[in-house]
């Protein structure tokens, strides 16, 4: 038990593309990579993180080389013992994990 709540709210399906912080972020990024071979890791982060806008937006970016296994599966019994509430907007999309 670690005593966290997490509350988790996810954009209905085929939504994302109308985040607008999503949407405002990506355009510049995309502008700042333009015509620039996509090397390696290094150069997509860097190239990420040196996006800046004339209203101030700056961009932070860092990798991540963690190790995300692959392949595992989650049993019945491990959904049964987590206590998820859902909220009673979409509460498939939206809902708290208590542990």
């Amino acid at each position: 038990m670690t005593g966290l709540t997490i509350t988790v709210c996810h954009l209905p399906p085929g939504t994302s593309k109308w985040n607008k912080i999503e949407h405002r972020l990506f355009s510049y990024i995309t502008m700042n990579i333009r015509g620039r071979p996509l090397e390696s890791q290094e150069v997509v982060v860097q190239l990420i993180a040196a996006t800046t806008t004339k209203t101030g937006l700056r961009v932070e970016a860092q990798p991540d080389d963690g190790a995300y296994p692959t392949g595992l599966k989650v049993t019945d019994e491990d959904m049964a013992s987590l206590k998820i509430e859902p909220h009673t907007f979409h509460g498939e999309w939206n809902y708290t994990l208590n542990s």
